[in-house]
């Protein structure tokens, strides 16, 4: 069975202009999301396919801005259009890719203007992986109640 015959068609408007644009979208949400874990995956994945298919390529290695439990730890750079991304590595990386060092802070992405939702619709589209809806919902839902301030009278103790 071929492997490619799971993954959804891709369409016209999914060039690596809007799909780049659609990572940096995602990304830029998952990084102040609530629960960022379904955007992550979905940049994952689709970075993954797009170097899959030649439309993204691995650069090398970046020392990252905020490593873990460690004192060093490394991303892979992607780049995909205009657009550049850092992935967790492989072992491979380390072997195949060089090392570019520190991360250059004056490197940016240039502006994309597209929705979160269009840009979620893009990747799932291309990707095939789906949100699950049986997840407990964001905070919104519920309701806190007020508790007025009390003031006290100055030199009151409570």
């Amino acid at each position: 069975m071929n492997p490619d015959q799971n993954r959804p068609q891709t369409n016209e408007n999914q060039t690596i202009e809007n799909l780049s644009q659609a990572v940096f979208i995602v990304n830029r949400h998952a990084k102040t999301a609530i629960n960022p874990k379904f955007l992550y995956k979905l940049k994952q994945e689709s970075l993954k396919r797009l170097i899959e298919e030649g439309k993204a390529k691995k650069i090398g290695l970046h020392f990252s801005e905020n490593p873990r439990n460690s004192q060093q730890q490394s991303d892979c750079l992607v780049e995909c259009g205009r657009y550049l991304f850092h992935i967790p590595p492989t072992k491979t990386d380390f072997i195949n890719l060089p090392h570019l060092g520190k991360l250059d802070s004056q490197v940016r992405n240039p502006k994309a203007v597209m929705s979160l939702n269009t840009a979620k619709a893009i990747l799932q589209s291309y990707t095939g992986v789906m949100e699950h809806t049986d997840a407990p919902r964001s905070p919104k839902n519920h309701q806190r109640n007020y508790q007025k301030p009390v003031f006290k009278k100055l030199g009151e103790r409570y």
